[in-house]
């Protein structure tokens, strides 16, 4: 499966490491609109894998599988930047609500309600639902955060460190943040608590967390967007 140089066939990798791609393509998939197409997923994540066999070798820690997911990850996620989906307005309205929601929390010193929300965005509450429910297929990737400068490198090397136990500083940050991101989900409201577990801890789809709640598929939405506002206002800093 090796080369004589350490690096992988690329043939038989592909063949080998195509469900794997197919995988994460699904997984990708099932959080993004319905225009979305799995299989420009997957040719993307197949390019991924790709250029992991090319720059993987034996002997420097990492487990290919690991190596690679990071690499097919950050390729479907750059083909969606290339082809973003979402309206400016949708942006938009996912940058108001993140603001009002850290307005509001510096303000009453505690997680905001929905009317609350909605009320410091100048909306009726069902229409702040309905941006909520626009929103959520905009929260997996941010186009702006990603965006290169000229003579940048591929998004995984500029977000992505490739050895944290060789860099302290890296490995420090990240400790940090994922401390703020504990304390952070741990603030959110209960429900919205256990809505992030379900969706993320379980891997449960929100019509299975809607029967758990007792609620609308779509009421799991609106809780899961918030959710996510809560926590990008809150982690605005990193």
């Amino acid at each position: 499966m090796y080369t004589a140089k350490g690096t992988l066939a690329t043939r038989q990798g592909i063949e080998n490491y195509l469900p794997m791609v197919r995988r994460a393509a699904a997984r990708m998939i099932g959080r993004l609109p319905a225009n979305v197409e799995m299989d420009d997923l997957v040719q993307a994540g197949v390019i991924g894998l790709m250029d992991a066999m090319q720059r993987y070798e034996q002997g420097h820690g990492a487990q290919f599988e690991t190596f690679a997911m990071q690499r097919v990850r950050g390729a479907m996620l750059d083909e969606l930047r290339g082809t973003d989906w979402v309206p400016r307005s949708v942006r938009k309205s996912q940058r108001d609500i993140a603001e009002a929601v850290r307005a509001l929390e510096h303000e009453l010193k505690r997680a905001p309600s929905d009317a609350e929300i909605a009320q410091r965005l100048n909306v009726t509450l069902d229409d702040y639902h309905a941006m909520l429910v626009d929103v959520r297929g905009a929260q997996l990737v941010y186009c702006d955060d990603y965006e290169a400068e000229e003579g940048d490198t591929h998004y995984l090397d500029r977000h992505v460190a490739p050895d944290t136990q060789s860099d302290p500083a890296g490995q420090l940050a990240d400790r940090r943040f994922r401390e703020a991101l504990v304390a952070a989900i741990g603030d959110l409201p209960q429900r919205e608590q256990y809505v992030m577990s379900m969706y993320y801890e379980h891997d449960m789809n929100l019509k299975e967390i809607a029967a758990v709640l007792g609620v609308t598929e779509s009421r799991v939405s609106q809780l899961h967007s918030q959710s996510v506002a809560r926590l990008r206002a809150r982690l605005k800093a990193w």
